[in-house]
């Protein structure tokens, strides 16, 4: 097994500008937030968000040249990218763990401040049967789409893996938006107590990832409509599934401690 750098199986990455773009972008993002909030002042912030794009699609683009068409994503460089996507899988857990954490902190043991009730008085939590069932559905349903997808694309049809991906990513900006109007609507705030802190840094931090990963499926979609996977040969897809997966439970467990039990 060789690759173009040598006689070894090993993915020896090319020089790339992206990583340096890819943190002054970041820099631009976090910087122009400060902004923004102080300063009312979005220029900055856009700047940041557009040099992020454009570094994301470059990026990707050159990854998907290595391992579509330079064949330089070997079998092990597969199975060193496949437990790298575990471990990050498995970091999200912990970074949601400290979330539940501090949820259940709170409200096991209400402290005096918040009149030792949960939740607080004054605060309305949501009906857990109305919008929040309904994402409920929407991404459980998005999980046996994606799941759909991933068995066509091993079986090798291609019409059925491109419908049910469609379809998941639709899933997707469906949850988002009803999760928006969720928040537009919302009686009470983020600086309501720990009850508001929990509940949207929660369940922000989630829709957030709702949003990566369907930006993830959505570049899946793309390349799955150019045929850049086979049955044998498809481990972006898998990522992202993978990631929509997780997604998807810790949504359940959202739904169930926080919108049902917590509220």
């Amino acid at each position: 097994m060789t690759s173009t750098h040598g006689h070894h199986p090993y993915h020896l990455v090319d020089m790339s500008p992206w990583p340096l773009t890819g943190s002054i972008s970041a820099m631009m993002l976090t910087t122009g937030l400060v902004k923004w909030f102080h300063q009312f002042n979005m220029n900055l912030l856009l700047l940041g968000i557009l040099a992020t794009l454009l570094t994301m699609i470059q990026w990707w683009r050159d990854v998907t040249r290595e391992g579509t068409y330079q064949g330089l994503h070997t079998s092990v460089v597969m199975s060193g990218l496949r437990w790298g996507m575990i471990l990050f899988i498995v970091s999200e857990v912990l970074f949601f763990f400290s979330f539940f954490w501090a949820f259940f902190h709170s409200s096991l043991s209400p402290s005096v401040e918040i009149g030792m009730y949960w939740p607080p008085l004054g605060v309305s939590p949501f009906n857990p049967f109305q919008i929040p069932l309904l994402n409920t559905t929407i991404l459980l349903s998005s999980g046996a789409t994606v799941t759909w997808a991933h068995h066509a694309i091993m079986e090798a049809n291609h019409t059925q893996a491109t419908q049910s991906l469609a379809l998941t990513v639709i899933l997707g900006i469906y949850f988002t938006l009803l999760q928006a109007f969720e928040y537009v609507e919302a009686s009470f705030t983020i600086a309501d107590s720990v009850f508001g802190s929990t509940f949207f840094v929660a369940t922000g931090f989630h829709g957030l990832h709702v949003i990566i990963g369907t930006s993830f499926l959505f570049v899946c979609f793309y390349r799955l409509y150019n045929c850049h996977f086979s049955s044998k040969h498809h481990l972006g897809f898998e990522a992202a599934a993978w990631y929509w997966h997780f997604v998807d439970v810790v949504w359940l467990f959202l739904y169930i401690f926080i919108y049902w039990w917590g509220g």
